[in-house]
């Protein structure tokens, strides 16, 4: 059995795993750098997780919990609370997580939309496609993150740092709570939409959004 040293010891690693894999991306943090920042041994790290594979599978799956807590927490009280330092830490390593290809990052991605999902047909928002609404919805949210160089430069203040952060959420939620298109317009733009959907059902053929792909 662990001593509370040793789980202690294992929290510091994963703490310092997270913020270096968040900053550097996993192939950018060393073992060496993690333990020097948890103030540990390279040996004590490995003997908690064997690699830094194992080491990130861990930090993902811890991530994961916490997310999902939190999203259980949004569902089931149906309103927006502060945001916590540690929320906002853990939404910029599942976007790090993603954006270096995590299998546990993408599955947590698809955790999170599952429970936008619920969200959206508990509140009863207007959604045709519920999942759809809540996986367009997330990946909106991640883009602003996706995207912290160029908004950072075009702010003139980093958004992952406070107080950019706030400004950016700040931003977010003026969006999220007044109107872009009015009634006629939204009609407008789903008639277009079902005209072309029809189209293409009649011509039986397929349409694929271009590759961003640098190949």
């Amino acid at each position: 059995m662990s001593s509370d040293s040793d789980l202690t010891a294992r929290a510091r690693i994963r703490d310092a795993a997270i913020a270096l894999f968040t900053e550097r991306g996993i192939a950018g943090a060393t073992i060496r750098d993690i333990a020097q920042a948890a103030g540990v041994s390279s040996g004590l790290l490995r003997h908690h997780f064997g690699s830094k594979e194992g080491l990130r599978d861990a930090c993902d799956e811890w991530a994961m919990g916490q997310i999902t807590q939190m999203q259980m927490r949004f569902t089931e009280n149906q309103a927006v609370g502060a945001l916590a330092p540690e929320a906002m830490a853990l939404q910029q390593y599942l976007v790090r997580s993603l954006m270096d290809g995590s299998p546990r990052g993408s599955a947590m991605f698809a955790q999170a939309v599952t429970h936008g999902e619920r969200w959206v047909e508990a509140v009863g928002l207007d959604a045709s496609d519920p999942r759809a609404f809540a996986a367009v919805l997330g990946a909106m949210k991640m883009g602003m993150f996706l995207m912290r160089d160029q908004l950072s430069a075009v702010l003139g203040e980093d958004v992952g740092e406070m107080p950019g952060y706030l400004r950016m959420i700040r931003a977010s939620v003026e969006i999220f709570t007044q109107p872009l298109l009015t009634q006629e317009q939204a009609d407008q733009a789903r008639k277009e939409l079902d005209r072309l959907e029809d189209s293409l059902m009649g011509e039986k053929g397929s349409w694929r959004m271009p590759s961003m792909s640098k190949d």
